[in-house]
């Protein structure tokens, strides 16, 4: 009797890098590290402080010798993720604090040192913004390499695997993502993660379909369990079965002309069919992702992070280092314009040198932070007020201000805006004065006084996450509300057209830096609203530059007036999707 074939099984969770692969799992599962606990005898702590600064220095070498088998393998800008594990080695808060709880507990370094690194991965961990979330990442990965060489073991490595699989894992650190051998991996699929992890830079970067975020996979299969893996829609479908399998090659097929196509655009101007150019630009947060925006032809740079700058640094960073980091930017890419946006932290994204700064808040995000912190610490904003400006006269720059509330706030940071250019020209240094100033409109009550706004700046921009975020009183991390979060909600529509009305009446540019302007499903219907300018993750421009060029702008206008008579957000969500799959033919 034939046994009785396994039922199909599929889990959804986030795509993370595009592609479909069909194979065997390599289950990949680390057990976490016994860590001993004693006390060390007064006699030998000099010995224990030297044992653990000889450990940091073998796991610098170690993080070397990764680096540069990725740069041979990826590439050097792959091999960028190393540097980030280089200064944790080198961060002297970590270390400095490590050495003087040993000295105060007199615990073994081991214990000492995980239990500062705990404290720092939770606190990076809880930061809202994906990107820096994954400094965490970074942090734990270097601390486990450490506490291997402290305790004198080996870690596993993904180099183990030598036949064709997929990997299945509940998560995969940037080291051991750093060991996988291209040729073996079919495709990647982690239980935690997000689309910024550094398994998932790795993977792009390899061309490997990955999902992550799937929860509980790891417990649902076994090593040689057969599963496939949509890294397109985000899925993964245990013991497939054969009509699956026909249906997925179908796919697979058209996504793949579908992408050669969209590749095919990126020399081409973002012009849709009835002659109207859109300005597309990229969102980075660090001076090396200048390349990105040239490879993707991106008309300049719609939001330029800054806090990570702030965030990645043992100590405050100075006007002269600001005026480095932002000069490497807009000189790299003139006469194309740059829009930095000012610090934007708080309670949630605490700064290097002075934790005392902001303090710990019960809702960070509804307290102390962005354009609030700077006002009230006048001499840290001018320091970034004057190395903005001294940038400004090596390009286009464009400065932003986030979490404008109302006028009051806008005038205030513009007194000191105009502090920081007398200082500048007292000192003979050059900055461009017709610099444009421009107001994130991401609060209900800038919304609500963007004609209050306009007079008093250049421009806006509309940050759709936190928009909406706060327009619905909801968390996009808690799951359980997340569904709430609806960009084509008749509230949301109505508020983006009223901004883009009290923009407008006024002559100024309104621009959309959300996760709304980089969805090629929603662009459409915000350029039909009136948005003059896209802002995006440089990798979403081709989706995007496809759908433009596909489409009239009188029938974006039109889908735009159609979404604002509906009254049932399911009925606009149609709309919009029905207005893409008319346009964008995969198959």
């Amino acid at each position: 009797m034939e046994p009785t074939a396994k039922s199909e099984i599929t889990l959804q969770g986030i795509a993370a890098s595009r592609g479909i692969a069909h194979g065997q799992v390599f289950l990949y599962l680390q057990s976490e590290l016994e860590i001993p606990q004693y006390t060390v005898d007064p006699d030998k702590r000099s010995a224990e402080i030297a044992r653990f600064e000889q450990a940091l220095l073998v796991t610098r070498q170690q993080i070397s010798q990764i680096q540069d088998l990725v740069t041979k393998n990826l590439g050097p800008e792959e091999a960028l993720i190393f540097d980030a594990h280089q200064l944790v080695l080198e961060d002297q808060a970590l270390i400095g604090e490590t050495i003087r709880d040993f000295e105060k507990s007199g615990l073994n370094i081991e214990t000492c040192f995980n239990a500062v690194a705990q404290r720092y991965i939770q606190a990076f961990a809880e930061i809202d913004d994906e990107y820096l979330r994954e400094r965490a990442a970074d942090i734990k990965d270097v601390a486990k390499r450490v506490l291997h060489v402290l305790l004198g073991q080996s870690a596993l490595s993904l180099s183990d695997l030598v036949e064709k699989r997929i990997i299945v894992a509940r998560d995969i650190s940037p080291s051991e993502a750093a060991s996988i051998d291209r040729s073996a991996a079919l495709g990647i699929v982690t239980d935690a993660g997000s689309r910024t992890s550094h398994a998932v830079i790795v993977a792009r970067s390899m061309k490997i379909p990955a999902v992550v975020g799937t929860t509980d996979l790891t417990t649902q299969v076994q090593n040689g369990d057969w599963v496939l893996v949509d890294g397109y829609e985000g899925c993964v479908i245990i013991n497939p079965t054969e009509q699956t399998l026909l249906r997925y090659g179908k796919i697979q097929k058209a996504q793949e002309s579908f992408e050669s196509r969209l590749l095919a655009l990126n020399e081409l101007a973002a012009e849709t069919l009835d002659g109207v150019t859109v300005p597309l630009r990229a969102n980075i947060e660090k001076p090396d992702e200048v390349g990105l925006v040239r490879q993707y032809r991106a008309s300049g740079v719609g939001l330029y992070r800054t806090e990570f700058l702030f965030l990645s640094a043992e100590k405050m960073p100075t006007e002269d280092q600001q005026y480095a980091a932002y000069k490497e930017i807009v000189a790299g890419l003139a006469p194309a314009p740059v829009t930095i946006r000012t610090l934007d932290v708080g309670g949630d994204k605490p700064l290097p040198g002075d934790p005392h700064l902001v303090g710990p808040e019960t809702n960070p995000f509804l307290g102390f932070r962005a354009i609030r912190l700077c006002l009230e610490h006048p001499e840290m904003f001018k320091n970034q007020l004057r190395a903005i400006l001294r940038a400004s006269a090596h390009g286009t720059v464009e400065l932003l201000y986030p979490m404008i509330s109302g006028p009051e706030e806008l005038d205030r940071a513009n007194a000191l805006l105009a502090e920081a250019r007398a200082e500048l020209a007292q000192r003979g240094q050059a900055f461009d004065p017709a610099m444009r100033v421009g107001a994130m409109i991401e609060i209900p009550s800038a919304a609500l006084a963007g004609d209050l706004l306009a007079g008093k700046c250049d421009f806006f921009s509309i940050g759709t996450n936190d928009l909406i975020q706060y327009l619905f009183a909801i968390d996009r991390g808690n799951s359980r509300i997340s569904h709430l979060y609806d960009p084509t909600h008749p509230v949301v529509l109505r508020v983006l057209k009223q901004i883009l009305s009290a923009g407008h009446e006024h002559k100024l540019k309104v621009s959309v830096c959300g996760e709304m302007a980089g969805d090629a499903l929603y662009a459409p219907l915000l350029l039909g609203l009136g948005v003059d300018e896209l802002s995006m993750t440089p990798t979403l421009l081709p989706a995007v530059k496809y759908i433009i060029r596909a489409m009239k702008m009188s029938d974006a206008r039109a889908l735009a007036a159609e979404a604002l008579r509906q009254t049932d957000p399911k009925k606009t969500a149609t709309l919009v999707e029905a207005f893409y799959r008319e346009r964008v033919k995969v198959d």
